[in-house]
C-alpha cells in the first residue's frame, strides 16, 4: 500500500456456505478520488462495503483503509470512514439540521450547531433546515444523509447506490454534492448500478463479476477495450431526458454546469452519431 493510496484490497474472498460471492478480489484506491464499484444485482458490491466499512469479516484476503487493516484495526477503520447505504438513515421527525446536530453531539463535536449550519449551507439545505425531513424531496434527503455521513470530516466515505430511487433531478443534486467531496479531499468508493453515473462522478472504474474484478480503469481505458467508433451519419432524435428536462424546466433551475454533466442531454439538432 502506496502512501498516495486510501484504500487497497488484495485477494477479497466471501463465501455463505456453497454460495462464492467474492473469489479474490483485487483493488486500490487514490486519496481523494472517486471509485465506482459497478455490478448487476448479486455481483458483491455491497459485500465489498461491508467488508471494508468491518460490518463483515471476509473468508480470506486482505483490507486497508488510509493503511489501517479492516480485521486487525476495526475501531482505526471506523474512525477514519463514513458509510452511507441504499436508504437515507435520517429521522423524518427531526428537522435537517436538528439530524445534524444530533449526529455532531453523538460524536462529541464542539459546538454542533455550527457544524450543523456549515454543512447546510455546503449542501444547498439552508433555507430547508429548519423543516422536518418529512417534507424533504428525495434529492433533499439523500444530500442531507451524505451530509450526516461527513460530520468529523472522515477522509473515506462509502456510497452504496445513493441515487437509488432518485428522479432525474435528485440525481444531478447527488452528482453535485459528491463531486464537491472529491473536490474537498475526500476518497469516494462509489457503487451503482447506473453506468452514466459511473461515467459522469468517477475518476477510476472497476467492473465486479461473478465475485471478480473483470477489469478496473480509468473510463477512457476502458473504452480502448472495445474497437474504434465508427462515425455514422443519422438524424438524432431528442431523448426522453431532453423532454423531461425541457417540459419540467428543471435544467433552468439547475447549477451552473449541470446541463453539460447530465447524460444524453445533446441539443436535438445534432447529426453525429458514435456507435460500435
Amino acid at each position: 500500500m502506496t502512501t498516495g493510496t486510501a484504500i487497497h484490497v488484495q485477494g477479497l474472498e466471501k463465501s455463505y456456505k456453497d454460495l462464492h460471492v467474492l473469489r479474490g478480489v483485487d483493488f486500490d484506491v487514490a486519496r481523494g478520488s472517486i471509485f465506482a464499484l459497478l455490478g448487476s444485482n448479486g455481483a458483491g458490491k455491497t459485500t465489498v462495503v461491508r467488508i471494508l466499512s468491518t460490518l463483515l469479516k471476509p473468508d480470506a484476503g486482505t483490507a486497508a483503509i488510509a493503511g489501517f487493516d479492516v480485521s486487525a484495526e476495526a475501531q482505526k477503520v471506523r474512525e477514519t470512514i463514513s458509510l452511507t447505504g441504499q436508504f437515507a438513515a435520517v429521522d423524518e421527525v427531526l428537522s435537517g439540521r436538528e439530524n445534524l446536530v444530533l449526529i455532531s453531539q453523538l460524536r462529541h463535536l464542539p459546538d454542533p450547531g455550527a457544524i450543523a449550519d456549515a454543512l447546510l449551507a455546503r449542501f444547498s439545505l439552508t433555507d430547508a433546515g429548519s423543516r422536518k425531513v418529512s417534507t424533504y424531496s428525495g434529492g433533499m434527503r439523500r444530500r442531507l444523509d451524505i451530509a450526516m455521513s461527513l460530520i468529523g470530516d472522515p477522509p473515506v466515505i462509502f456510497l452504496d447506490e445513493p441515487t437509488t430511487g432518485l428522479d432525474p433531478a435528485a440525481r444531478l443534486e447527488v452528482w453535485d454534492a459528491v463531486r464537491e467531496l472529491a473536490q474537498g479531499g475526500t476518497t469516494v468508493l462509489l457503487t451503482t448500478q447506473y453506468l452514466e453515473e459511473a461515467e459522469q462522478l468517477a475518476d477510476r472504474i472497476a467492473i465486479l463479476h461473478k465475485g471478480r474484478i473483470i477489469v478496473d480503469g480509468t473510463l477512457a481505458e476502458l473504452k480502448q477495450l472495445l474497437p474504434p467508433a465508427k462515425v455514422e451519419y443519422v438524424e438524432k432524435q431528442p431523448s426522453l431526458e431532453d423532454v423531461f428536462f425541457a417540459l419540467t424546466g428543471e435544467e433552468d433551475t439547475a447549477e451552473p454546469g449541470d446541463a453539460a454533466d447530465a447524460p444524453g442531454r445533446k441539443g436535438a439538432a445534432s447529426t453525429r452519431k458514435e456507435g460500435r
